[in-house]
């Protein structure tokens, strides 16, 4: 690799990698992400206060009670918490914004159609939803643009990873003992010259990888259907500080898949599955 490509798989590799000091290092990262966690859970909280309970609420601030106008605080306040709950995972302001404002005025739309009955006019409702619908639309289509991965992305320092920067899934094959291979599709993070994917102890592709560490990786469907050209990569396995620099990548760009869900899952199941393992797979040379 040339020195541009190393200088840029190390820009990369430093995007994932937290600073020890400095206004800019990770306790002032770990305070804003605190901040803006508890930020958004209490205007959540406050907003399905004012939504179940408009009275209660009304009594605690000591302002007039308004059924209908206490409702539609719950609705903003709802929305405002879900957006900076998701500003939180979510890397992209335009998803982000499209999302909370699409929670504020479906809920908004519901007080309206619960509310009837305490004023405004019965169109209220069908043209707040219709509103819901078309930011919907909007979402879909920009989650559509960012082929679903609404995380943080690493940058590729070979062409080879570049299809793998923003794909969401990808095909990893690999080798039975007599040659045959086996694919199995799974999310990957790549990571300036290299890529990462993770298993579990006992997984058959974890076994394979072991006697062979030479695999393929082509960009898929989450069935596991290519949809473009494959690499010849070979991948080791990761321990200690590298095991998580992996699970933080992962992570980073697929937040509740690989922050949340495949974590609880691979802990809850630890006693069948064995412990999480993660590998680094790096292109080879035709």
């Amino acid at each position: 690799m040339n020195d541009q490509a190393t200088r840029i798989g190390e820009a990369a590799r430093s995007r994932w990698e937290p600073r020890a000091h400095g206004r800019r290092g990770g306790r002032g990262r770990g305070y804003v992400t605190t901040v803006t966690l508890l930020a958004g859970a209490g205007m959540l909280a406050v907003g399905v206060w004012c939504l179940v309970a408009p009275r209660s609420f009304a009594e605690a601030v000591k302002f007039p009670y308004a059924e209908h106008f206490i409702h539609d605080l719950g609705a903003f306040q709802v929305g405002i918490g879900v957006t900076l709950l998701l500003a939180v995972a979510w890397s992209d302001a335009l998803a982000v914004a499209l999302a909370g404002f699409l929670v504020a005025n479906s809920v908004h739309a519901v007080n309206h159609a619960l509310d009837l009955d305490l004023g405004g006019r019965a169109s209220d409702p069908w043209l707040l939803g219709l509103a819901s619908l078309l930011i919907a639309a909007a979402l879909a289509l920009r989650l559509r643009e960012l082929d679903y991965v609404v995380g943080a992305v690493g940058t590729a320092a070979t062409p080879e990873l570049e299809p793998f920067v923003r794909q969401k899934t990808a095909l990893l094959v690999s080798y039975r003992r007599d040659g045959t291979p086996v694919g199995t599709p799974l999310s990957v993070a790549v990571d300036g010259d290299h890529a990462f994917v993770r298993s579990f102890e006992r997984a058959w592709k974890t076994r394979r990888i072991r006697n062979n560490p030479e695999v393929e990786l082509a960009p898929s469907t989450a069935r596991g259907k290519p949809t473009g050209p494959g690499i010849r990569a070979r991948a080791r396995r990761l321990e200690g500080a590298e095991a998580g620099q992996a699970a933080h990548a992962l992570a980073r760009k697929h937040p509740l898949l690989h922050g949340v869900l495949v974590p609880l899952g691979h802990r809850v199941g630890r006693s069948r599955t064995g412990r999480t393992v993660h590998f680094e797979l790096t292109p080879l040379d035709e």
